[in-house]
Formats: C-alpha cells, structure tokens, sequence
C-alpha cells in the first residue's frame, strides 16, 4: 500500500561533488619539472636502497642464521616499492608563479603546498649534484628568513633555474619587506 500524495512534490536538489578530489589552492597552470628528473630520483633511490639492504645483512655474516636476513628482506621490498612510486613521485612535484608568491608542491600521498612571498626570499641558489649535472638539470634552493618556509625546487633544465632565479631575484628586489 502506498502513502497517499500530498499533491505537492518535494524538490531534490542535486549535490555538487568536486570533479577532482585533489586538494588544489591555486588552480591553474602549474610548471613541472623535467622528466629527466626520474632518471635522477631512480639512482639516487637505487644507491641508497642497495646500501641500507647490504648493511643491514652485515649481521648475517657473523652470525649465519637465516632470521638475520630479514631486516635485509624488508629493506629491498621497500626500496622496490619506493622505485614503483619514483615516476609518479616526481610528476606530482612542480610549482606556480603567483602575483605576490612562489607556490610549490609536492607529494602523492602526503602533500605539501609552500607559498615563499617574493619579498621574504634572502638567498636563490642554484645547486646541481654530479648524476643531475649528467643530465643537464639543476635545483633551486630558495632560502627566507624563517627556516620552515626554506624550499628546494629539484629537477629544473639549468637554463630555467637560471632563467627562474633571476627572475625571482628581481621580483624579490622589488618587493623586500622590511624586517
């Protein structure tokens, strides 16, 4: 048996739901870093994970007992999966000019949004290591006065972390806040 009607019909509105689930607070075109970074970030990831594995099975050779390996064993599953996640790891990192700051972000699972304004910016260093320098990139390294706001900016082509620290030295020239 149904409810008798009341004549009137109850409007439902829909409910918007975000396209996107990502957290984005600026939206808008975002520069990323150069796929060669990947190259980079597997190495360096693959030299450290093969290091922390081999001395972690030091233990083992003293001692001949097959439980001793498995410290060793966790280590390699994670730097396996840890190598899995590098590509993508390195696509989510890029930043964004804004009229006042510089927004950077990175991070898959746990991300990280950093708004450096121009006028806080003290130092713009451009650092490469030998296996980036191989590959022809290079890092930013923004540094302010409060330690927490410091950035990194890894994987950027020389001639844009060049192009982009003038850029941000003359922006920053313009804009110094007095401390």
């Amino acid at each position: 048996m149904t409810p008798p009607s009341t004549g009137a019909r109850a409007s439902v509105e829909p409910v918007s739901t975000p396209e996107s689930p990502r957290l984005d607070p600026a939206p808008g075109d975002w520069r990323r870093v150069s796929p060669r970074y990947i190259v980079v970030d597997l190495v360096g990831t693959l030299i450290s994970g093969l290091l922390t594995t081999a001395a972690l099975a030091v233990p083992w050779w003293f001692v001949r007992e097959w439980w001793m390996l498995l410290p060793s064993a966790v280590s390699a599953v994670v730097m396996v999966v840890t190598l899995a996640l590098v590509p993508r790891r390195v696509r989510a990192i890029g930043y964004r000019l804004r009229d006042d700051d510089l927004l950077f972000r990175r991070g898959i699972l746990f991300q990280r949004f950093a708004a450096v304004p121009y006028g806080r910016m003290q130092l713009v260093d451009i650092s490469r290591g030998p296996l980036a320098r191989a590959v022809g990139l290079a890092e930013l390294k923004l540094v302010t006065a409060a330690a927490s706001s410091n950035l990194t900016i890894p994987g950027l082509p020389i001639e844009d972390a060049e192009a982009l620290r003038d850029h941000l030295v003359a922006v920053a020239e313009t804009r110094r806040a007095g401390l």
